[in-house]
């Protein structure tokens, strides 16, 4: 049963991080843009935020994962074992979601590191 990751927001955080570096390699300083620029980038989230809620999220999934298996171990009849694999399998499910999202936030910062300024 696989599952595939939606990438598309890494994909436009990656191109937004290509821009930046390109503008800054034509010498144009990306902190006075155009009004219309700025309108839609107050609109867009925090990264730091969303980045800290989808860590809040997986802790908070291994978590539930942790103490249904505790429930479970302890013979808790209203805790079946499906429910102890399920919540395990999101959890890790998540994890590794959160691990490719690092590796492509590593590989773009190494894409910029490696730009000729």
């Amino acid at each position: 049963m696989g599952m595939a990751i939606d990438t598309s927001r890494i994909e436009a955080m990656v191109a937004q991080l290509r821009a930046t570096a390109n503008r800054a390699q034509e010498g144009v300083n990306p902190l006075v843009a155009s009004p219309a620029a700025s309108a839609s980038a107050v609109a867009a989230p925090d990264f730091a935020s969303a980045l800290k809620l989808q860590l809040d999220q997986v802790s908070g999934a291994q978590k539930s994962a942790q103490q249904l298996g505790q429930r479970f171990t302890m013979g808790d009849d209203s805790v079946g074992l499906s429910d102890v694999m399920i919540a395990s399998q999101k959890a890790n499910i998540g994890f590794q979601a959160t691990i490719q999202a690092r590796n492509k936030l590593v590989s773009a910062y190494q894409d910029i590191m490696n730009m000729q300024v």
